[in-house]
Parts: structure tokens; sequence; C-alpha cells
């Protein structure tokens, strides 16, 4: 497309991957104590209350062609779905695992972008996503065997958060990233609040809400700017981007999760899963590189 800057959206999409797994941090912290609704209505509002305000100034948000308008009513739902999976899964699983079991998503995406949307997978990026994957498998600790049912929880994810970014991509040139997120915030709120009300009148087991810290609270904000902040540069990534360039570059997101895991939960890879995520840098980094050669302006040789 005329319009792609794939260096622009790589940078965007490394942002996402240095922010998405500290949001991951900040559940895993609270999904342990606080009710799984009351998670999602906090994200989905501090999204709408950041944003909404913003995109207003541009006019209505909801002022889209009826297409865009059902297209982001969809990523609305893969959105609160993938967000709620994230937030069973870490409940069972380290971070750096949970997130590594997932990174079956970027491959799933290099597919769909290929096969719906028509984008042009050249044999060096296939080739990079592949080799990505594979120290993605590396980096996977525990087995299945060993974490049993709840490892599938990843791989809902993935499955989820594909879908999602296809949709994304479908409709991020016809809308503005900030209003295409201050309109999922909105929906996402105006569905998830009165679940919670039902929950607290009630007394859902696991759903109603719970009373919280000071030091709670001020985490359930942090998660909901962070989260808010992380899909609002990914959804600009996939602006100037096609899903098949920046669908490796997810796999920059495994390393990020492993230093903030180790820092915050003292969780640490094995030598394997180490090698793994030096794997998946030097895949990263090399579409990066790919990218920068194939976008280089040519300059023209002497006539001949």
């Amino acid at each position: 497309m005329s319009s792609d800057r794939p260096l622009l959206g790589i940078m965007l999409m490394l942002a996402f991957c240095m922010l998405a797994p500290f949001g991951d941090a900040l559940a895993k912290l609270l999904g342990s104590v606080v009710p799984l609704l009351q998670i999602l209505v906090t994200r989905f509002a501090v999204q709408a209350l950041i944003l909404y305000p913003l995109a207003r100034r541009h006019g209505s948000p909801f002022a889209l062609p009826a297409r865009v308008l059902w297209l982001t009513a969809l990523r609305t739902v893969l959105h609160v779905a993938g967000i709620a999976a994230v937030v069973i899964a870490l409940r069972y699983l380290p971070l750096a695992d949970a997130i590594a079991i997932a990174f079956v998503m970027p491959f799933l995406m290099l597919l769909l972008g290929w096969l719906v949307l028509g984008e042009q997978v050249g044999p060096r990026r296939l080739a990079a996503c592949a080799v990505g994957f594979a120290g993605t498998l590396m980096v996977v600790q525990p087995s299945f065997a060993e974490v049993g049912a709840p490892a599938l929880w990843p791989l809902a994810v993935a499955v989820i958060f594909a879908l999602f970014m296809l949709v994304t991509r479908s409709i991020a040139k016809a809308a503005d990233p900030v209003t295409l997120q201050a309109v999922s915030g909105v929906m996402a709120s105006v569905v998830l609040f009165p679940l919670i009300v039902a929950a607290d009148a009630f007394g859902w087991d696991g759903l109603a809400p719970a009373d919280l810290s000071w030091n709670q609270m001020w985490l359930m904000g942090a998660m909901g700017v962070v989260g808010t902040v992380a899909h609002l540069v990914m959804t600009w990534s996939l602006r100037f981007a096609p899903a098949s360039t920046l669908a490796p570059m997810q796999y920059l997101e495994i390393p990020f999760a492993t230093l903030i895991g180790w820092i915050i939960f003292r969780d640490l890879p094995d030598g394997l899963a180490a090698a793994g995520i030096l794997v998946t840098i030097a895949a990263g980094l090399y579409v990066i590189y790919r990218e920068h050669k194939v976008s280089r302006p040519k300059v023209p040789g002497p006539p001949v």
C-alpha cells in the first residue's frame, strides 16, 4: 500500500513489545486477588476515560462508516476475550512461559495476512518467522505435560489476538487509532459495567467485585494506562506496516517478558530457554535489518 512506512510500523511495534509484558505483569500481580470482571471493567474504563475526550476533539468518535463500526464492535469483543484469557493464563503460568506459549500468534498472523488480506510474504520474512517460532519452542517452560490443562489458555490467547490483529489491520487505515481505541473502550465498558453490577447484586462467585487496598487501586489504574498505550501504539503500527512484516517483530515480547518476570517475580529461564530467547532476538533484529534495506531509496547508477 502506498501509505505504508515499514520502519515506523516496526518502531511502534517495538514499543508495544516493551509495554505489553509490563501490563501483563500487572495483570498477574492482580489476577490472583482481584476478580476477572473487575480487572476487565477497570482496563476498558480507563481506556475510555483517557481516549474518548481526545477523540471528541475531531468530532463524534462514533461517526464511522457502518462497516468500520461493526468491525470495531467485533474487534472489541476479541479484545475483551483476549485480555480475559491472558489474565486467566497468568494465574497458572509464569509470565515468560505464558507469553512464549502464546507465540504461535505471529505465525498465525503471517498466514492470515497472506491468506485473507492478500499481503505479500517474502521468503526471508517467512524464514525469520520460522526461526523465531523455533526459538519460542525452546523457551517454553515447563512442558505441556508439566503444566497440564492451563497450558491451553495461552493458545487461546494466540488465536484470539491473531484474529484481533487481522481485524485491526483491515480497518486501521479507515479510522484514526485514537478514535478506534476510544470507541472500543466505550463499547467494552457499556457491556461490562452492567455485568459487574449484576455480579455484585447476585453474588456471582469469582466475578463479584472485591474491596481493594489503595495499592491495588493504583496498580489497577496503572494496568489500564499501560494497556491503553500499548494497544494504541500497536494499532498505529498496523496503520503503517502489513501484519506479515510485523509478525516476526512480536517475538521480542519474550525477552522483555523474561526480564520483567525476573525483576518482579524472580522467574528466570534455564539454559535452553535462554538460548531460545537469543534466537528470537536474532530473528527480530534480522527483520529490522531487512526492512531497512528494502525501504532504503535506491540511488540510480550511471547510465550504460
